[in-house]
């Protein structure tokens, strides 16, 4: 593994995913500046996404057919830019396009780095994934204490400091572009194979593995959705216990993360996803049963932990199974089947509406079962 290499693309993600993350604390400076509906700041929320996540794949089939590092700091370029002009932007039409633009500066980050991520990574390519993963969480993380921070300092211009951050960032990665430029020689015998076109792309095998990470990506953002409105009208608890509660997921997440891009390249990756669905199963009921917020707490770190386990076995897996579109796999995985979850979690909500919050969770406990037996029918890769 080209350790340096590595670093560096995590830190990009980093930088591309703080954009993300801050975007929704953003929401209520926002409202208040322009007046918004509820609605309407959802929309801007909406409109980030959707740009991110359904152009990640065509960002990748673009990284297939031609080699663009220059992506990686045009897309942070981008990302900065938009998040930015939310906080100059004079109207709502000028927000949404500042959001679509942010999104798609973060949608042209994930594939190519992704990608050389593959190319840098040795024989170790699952822990290098789970590194690009661990840069994107701290990213989701830190980006709302900084953006809040930035706007109680300087008010709605202070978004431009996110332009700032990322230039640094751009510049540093257009500095080492003929570093990662020579890592694509670096690949794996598989990946030379397919260059050569002797390995054929399994599609049958990455459609199954799209839908496990689609039934990851649905519990993923229920939990993250209802948890502290679970600890709140369930448990009783007050706002700072759902926020604890939220805090220590995501805690857990990270070193689940790493440990199973570890365990992945020891054992293989479609064991170890099939491993952490199947760990999950009997956890989510448990969590669900119990009524003491301690006993919730103590099961809440073992369930995102297993939910961020199976993260990097899944998106090498796709990679694998698409030697001669690496790029495409990348997007497709951490753009397309990712946005299918947030999709589906107003349809938890009609859930919670009408059944209570406690039966919206509770259908989601299929899901680990769903995405297990998926990942059992997997063949190994060839």
């Amino acid at each position: 593994m080209q350790l340096r290499l590595v670093i560096l693309l995590t830190l990009g993600h980093f930088s591309a995913d703080i954009n993300q993350g801050a975007l929704p604390a953003l929401l209520p400076f926002l409202i208040a500046e322009h007046q918004l509906s509820y609605t309407a700041a959802a929309g801007i929320v909406f409109a980030s996404t959707a740009a991110s996540s359904f152009v990640q794949p065509f960002f990748g089939y673009h990284a297939d057919r031609v080699s663009s590092p220059w992506t990686m700091p045009g897309g942070l370029f981008l990302a900065g830019l938009g998040i930015a002009l939310l906080g100059l932007a004079p109207n709502y039409p000028l927000l949404l396009l500042a959001a679509v633009v942010s999104g798609i500066g973060v949608a042209a980050y994930h594939p190519e780095g992704a990608r050389r991520v593959a190319h840098v990574s040795g024989g170790d390519r699952a822990t290098a994934m789970s590194y690009f993963g661990i840069g994107g969480s701290l990213g989701f993380a830190i980006g709302p204490l900084l953006a809040t921070a930035a706007l109680l300092a300087w008010g709605l211009p202070g978004t431009v400091v996110f332009l700032g951050a990322v230039l640094i960032m751009a510049g540093v990665i257009l500095a080492e572009a003929p570093a990662l430029a020579a890592s694509a020689t670096a690949v794996g015998p598989a990946a030379r194979g397919a260059q050569a076109g002797e390995v054929r792309d399994a599609w049958a095998a990455f459609g199954r593995l799209t839908l496990a990470v689609i039934g990851r990506s649905i519990l993923f953002y229920g939990l993250n959705t209802f948890i502290p409105l679970y600890w709140i009208h369930v448990l009783g608890q007050t706002k700072a216990g759902g926020s604890l509660a939220l805090t220590l997921l995501f805690s857990a997440g990270i070193l689940g993360n790493l440990l199973g891009g570890r365990l992945a390249d020891r054992f293989g990756p479609r064991q170890v996803a099939a491993a952490g669905f199947g760990l999950l199963i009997p956890l989510l009921p448990a969590f669900l049963w119990v009524d003491r917020p301690w006993a919730a707490l103590a099961l809440l770190a073992p369930i995102g932990f297993m939910i961020s386990l199976t993260y990097s076995p899944l998106v090498v897996l796709g990679q694998q199974y698409l030697p001669n579109r690496i790029g495409l796999s990348s997007g497709v995985t951490l753009g397309l089947a990712v946005a299918m979850g947030g999709i589906a979690s107003p349809l938890l909500g009609w859930v919670a509406d009408l059944h209570g919050i406690r039966l919206a969770l509770a259908c989601t406990s299929v899901l680990p079962i769903a995405s297990m037996v998926l990942a059992l029918t997997l063949p190994e890769p060839r």
